[in-house]
């Protein structure tokens, strides 16, 4: 994840406003880390998410397209790369998935099966000053854009 930063949350997820470093903590993809390596540590952050729920910061310029996530799978080759304008990007680890949910060749979402991307501006944006503002004024237009590229790297 090209970010940082990460917004911090409290027990109910929400972001306590703060802004932190990802650096040398569980939040720590500014290179090359299996998703699960740090998903059980003891950090509170880790804690309130009951794993990875968290906004990341991205690097780069409010607005322009960027790089914001790459993940590879090795054994297949398989690369998704997420581009986007948002200045944030939500990675969830499938902490709620309680194998309620079935997919596709009946496959059920168990505990951590799966994880999401979502690029986005900071959750709860209006509440927190510190954080880019999601106003938009009558007579204003919002348009972004996100790419999701899949490919294979062997």
């Amino acid at each position: 994840i090209m970010a940082d930063n990460f917004t911090p949350v409290d027990s109910t997820l929400i972001p306590t406003g703060q802004i932190e470093s990802v650096i040398n903590t569980p939040f720590d993809f500014t290179t090359p880390t299996k998703i699960g390596k740090e998903i059980n540590n003891e950090a509170k952050q880790i804690k309130n998410g009951l794993g990875y729920d968290h906004n990341f910061v991205l690097n780069g310029e409010l607005g322009k397209m960027k790089l914001a996530a790459k993940v590879t799978e090795d054994t297949s080759g398989r690369v998704l790369e997420v581009f986007t304008e948002e200045p944030g990007i939500q990675f969830y680890s499938g902490n709620f998935l309680d194998g309620t949910l079935t997919g596709k060749n009946n496959i059920v979402y168990k505990y951590r099966n799966g994880f999401c991307l979502e690029t986005q501006h900071y959750p709860d944006s209006p509440n927190q000053p510190k954080f880019p503002s999601t106003l938009l004024k009558p007579g204003e237009n919002y348009k972004t854009s996100t790419i999701y590229k899949f490919s294979i790297e062997k």
